[in-house]
């Protein structure tokens, strides 16, 4: 998600999960019958609280898990609507920042790469 501070400011949402003590952007699995934009706008809600809308798709980042499986997530750059954040047992924390505080706070570095394909783009109306 990307939102707009009065000066002109992107922000961006980052999220923190206990499970695995990490700050990354929201992400999650397809349900069955699901597509990647439903399931995209369905996690990012469920774990920040927001309804959005989606911008542009981002390109994917594939990278291996803490048991070596190889994941393919992909990604959209997403204007948040109505909602607040309510922290979860999945998602504990949420946190707005502008690109380059979020690069000092990602865990990993295939966020970190993503960071440059969101750049420093203002959304209109954001």
């Amino acid at each position: 998600m990307v939102r707009t501070r009065p000066d002109g400011t992107p922000e961006i949402a980052v999220v923190h999960r206990p499970k695995y003590d990490d700050w990354s952007f929201p992400k999650g699995k397809l349900d069955a019958g699901e597509s990647h934009e439903a399931a995209a706008l369905r996690e990012v809600e469920e774990e920040t609280g927001f309804r959005c809308e989606l911008i542009r798709e981002l390109p994917d980042t594939r990278y291996r898990d803490r048991s070596g499986r190889l994941k393919v997530v992909r990604y959209w750059v997403m204007r948040p609507g109505a909602g607040a954040f309510r922290p979860s047992k999945e998602v504990d924390g949420l946190r707005w920042l502008a690109p380059d505080e979020a690069a000092m706070v990602l865990t990993y570095q295939h966020d970190r790469r993503l960071l440059s394909e969101i750049g420093s783009e203002a959304l209109p109306g954001g």
